[in-house]
């Protein structure tokens, strides 16, 4: 990846951005870039996976201690979602995640924001 995309940054540099702040700022720079299908897929990706994680995490966190065992699992797959989105979408690699990615593959010719 070495092309601007509509928002004037380095495609791999956006497409990591939409990880930061978790889905915060993928839905942000989904509603944005309106140019890149790279930076734009990374940026569902990572809104349907941590949205996805959170609620999830408030499903369990109502169950008592089992709950807790995966509110803790559910926390290290986030964290590491994180850091490999990060990671791969800065290398410029369409790194998709397991589920999610095809989704996320799927939804974006449909998004339109």
């Amino acid at each position: 990846m070495s092309g601007r995309t509509s928002l004037g940054l380095e495609e791999n540099v956006e497409a990591a951005l939409s990880y930061v702040g978790i889905f915060v700022t993928g839905i942000i720079i989904l509603a944005l870039e309106k140019e890149s299908e790279f930076v734009r897929f990374h940026a569902l990706q990572s809104t349907i996976t941590f949205l996805g994680l959170i609620i999830l995490g408030a499903i369990f966190s109502v169950i008592p201690i089992i709950g807790w065992v995966f509110n803790t699992i559910i926390t290290v797959i986030a964290v590491i979602a994180w850091i490999l989105g990060i990671i791969k979408a800065y290398q410029g690699e369409k790194f998709k995640f397991p589920i999610v990615g095809d989704l996320a593959e799927s939804w974006l010719p449909k998004i339109n924001i």
